[in-house]
C-alpha cells in the first residue's frame, strides 16, 4: 500500500525542524553558499559558475557513460534517456491556480497598504511608521543580501531552538507581550485621537 505523498507545507517544516539531517543540510549549505557567493561576485557570475559546473559534471558523465558503453560493447543508450523522455511541461492548471494565489496575495497588500497609507487606522499607521523608521536604522546598518543571510540562518534555527525550549521561551514572550500591551494601553489613554475604533 502506497503512502500518500506529503504536502509540500510538511515538507517545508520537516526541512526546518532538521527531521532529515542529510536533507537540510544540504538545502541550508547550498543556500548559505549560494549567498555567500553573491557577497563576493554578482549573480550573473555566480549563476554562470553554477551552471558550468552543472554541465560539467553532466557531460562528464555522459562522456564515461558512453567510453564504457563502447568498451563493455552494450547497447544501453542515453544514460539521461528517462529523465529526457519525462514531460517537463507546465500545464495551464498549474499556472492559472498559483497566478491565482498570486493575484489574491497582491490584491491582500494593496488593501493593507491602503489602509496604513490613507490612515484608516492612526494606530496602525503610526505603528508601520515606527517599522519603518527602525527599518532605516537597520538599512543603514546592513545591506540587503546580509540580512538574507541572517534571515536564512535564523530561519534553519529558531525553529529547532524554540522546538527545545519551548516552556521557557513562551514564558518571557508572554512576559513582554503583558509589558507591550499595558505601555500600547498608557500611551492610548494620554494621547487623544489614539484610542482603537470600535469595531
Amino acid at each position: 500500500m502506497d503512502c500518500p505523498k506529503k504536502h509540500w507545507k510538511d515538507q517545508v517544516v520537516d526541512l526546518l525542524y532538521w527531521r532529515d539531517i542529510k536533507k537540510t543540510g544540504a538545502v541550508f549549505g547550498a543556500s548559505l553558499f549560494f549567498l555567500l557567493s553573491l557577497t563576493v561576485c554578482s549573480i550573473v557570475s555566480v549563476f554562470s559558475y553554477l551552471t558550468l559546473a552543472l554541465l560539467s559534471v553532466s557531460i562528464t558523465f555522459r562522456i564515461y557513460k558512453g567510453i564504457l558503453q563502447a568498451i563493455q560493447k552494450s547497447d544501453e543508450g542515453h544514460p539521461f534517456k528517462a529523465y529526457l523522455d519525462s514531460d517537463v511541461a507546465v500545464s495551464e492548471e498549474v499556472v492559472h491556480k498559483y497566478s491565482d494565489v498570486a493575484l489574491g496575495h497582491v490584491n491582500c497588500a494593496l488593501k493593507e497598504l491602503r489602509h496604513l497609507f490613507l490612515v484608516e487606522d492612526l494606530v496602525d499607521s503610526l505603528k508601520f511608521a515606527v517599522l519603518m523608521w527602525i527599518l532605516t536604522y537597520v538599512g543603514a546598518l546592513f545591506n540587503g543580501l546580509t540580512l538574507i543571510i541572517l534571515a536564512l540562518i535564523s530561519l534553519f534555527s529558531i525553529p529547532v531552538i524554540y522546538e527545545r525550549h519551548q516552556a521557557q521561551i513562551d514564558h518571557y514572550l508572554a512576559l513582554v507581550n503583558n509589558q507591550v500591551k499595558d505601555i500600547v494601553a498608557k500611551i492610548q489613554a494620554k494621547v487623544p485621537g489614539l484610542k482603537r475604533k470600535t469595531e
